[in-house]
C-alpha cells in the first residue's frame, strides 16, 4: 500500500489525517473530492506508537507535501496535527480540524452515554459487553470486532448518513489500544492542550452539532489558547460530516474555500 497516498497533481499542499487511531484509508472520500483544485496527500497511520506517528507523519510531510502546507485533521487526526503543528511549525501553514475530540478530559465524559442513548437496547448491549471484556478477547478476533465496534459507534455519531459511505482499508486494533491510551493519558494530564497553546499558525474547527464529542471541548479552551482561531458549527451534521447527506454539501464548500 502506498504511503501516502496522492492525489490530483504536486504540488501537494493539503494533507489530510485520518482518525481512529487505526482507522486508514477513512479520508479518502474527502481526498477525492479535494483532488480537483488542491494537490492532496491522504497519510496512512502505520506506527503503533503515539511518538511513532508524530515522526512518522513529520517525515511525510517533509518528504512529500510542499510545506508549509494546510493539515486537515480528523478526530484522531485532528489531535495528531495539533501536536506536529506544535512541535515542527515550519512543516504547517494552516490547520482545519475535523470533529476534533474535546482537548480537557471534563468534556469527555458524557460522550459514551450520548452514544450509548441513540442505540438500540440490543445494540447497547453488545457495546458494554465488547467494552467490559476488551482484555479478554482473542487477537485474531480483534480487528473483527472492532471493526463491529465502530460500524455501532458510526451509527450513533450519524445524523442523516448516506448508506455506505464510509471507506477504512483495514481497522488495525492494535494500533487503536496502543496509541488511544497514549492520547487519552496526554488529554488528561493536561499536556495537550499545552501543547495546543503553541500552535502558531491559523486555525479553524468544524464540527457537527450532532456529534456526540460536544463542540464546547473544542471551542471554549482552543479559543482562550490561540488568536487565529475560528469555529464553524455545521448544523444537522454528525462526527462525519462527509457522509452526512444534508451538511456533506455545506462541509465542502468550507474545506474548498479554507484549504487555499
Amino acid at each position: 500500500m502506498d504511503n501516502p497516498r496522492k492525489y490530483g497533481r504536486a504540488p501537494y499542499e493539503v494533507a489530510l489525517i485520518h482518525g481512529g487511531p487505526g482507522a486508514p484509508g477513512e479520508m479518502a472520500p474527502v481526498a477525492r473530492e479535494l483532488a480537483s483544485k488542491f494537490g492532496v496527500l491522504e497519510p496512512l497511520q502505520t506506527a503503533n506508537t503515539l511518538e511513532g506517528q508524530i515522526v512518522e507523519l513529520k517525515n511525510i510531510l517533509e518528504n512529500n507535501a510542499a510545506v508549509p502546507c494546510s493539515l486537515v485533521g480528523y478526530s484522531w487526526g485532528a489531535w495528531l496535527s495539533i501536536i506536529v503543528a506544535a512541535r515542527y511549525p515550519l512543516l504547517v501553514k494552516r490547520m482545519i480540524l475535523i470533529s476534533s475530540g474535546p482537548f480537557e478530559a471534563k468534556y469527555a465524559r458524557d460522550i459514551m452515554k450520548t452514544r450509548l442513548s441513540r442505540l438500540e437496547a440490543g445494540e447497547r448491549e453488545e457495546i458494554i459487553s465488547f467494552v467490559e471484556s476488551l482484555d479478554d478477547v482473542d487477537s485474531s478476533e480483534m480487528n473483527n470486532r472492532m471493526a463491529r465496534f465502530g460500524l455501532l459507534m458510526s451509527k450513533a455519531d450519524s445524523f442523516d448518513p448516506i448508506p455506505h459511505a464510509n471507506e477504512v482499508s483495514q481497522v488495525q486494533s492494535e494500533i487503536f489500544q496502543n496509541v488511544w491510551k497514549e492520547a487519552d493519558e496526554l488529554r488528561g494530564s493536561g499536556k495537550l492542550l499545552e501543547l495546543a497553546g503553541k500552535v502558531q499558525c491559523p486555525v479553524l474547527a468544524i464540527h457537527g452539532d450532532h456529534d456526540p464529542h460536544p463542540a464546547k471541548g473544542v471551542e471554549n479552551p482552543l479559543s482562550h489558547l490561540l488568536t487565529n482561531f475560528r469555529f464553524i458549527l455545521i448544523r444537522n451534521c454528525g462526527h462525519t460530516p462527509w457522509i452526512e447527506r444534508q451538511a456533506k454539501d455545506k462541509f465542502y464548500k468550507i474545506l474548498k474555500r479554507e484549504c487555499r
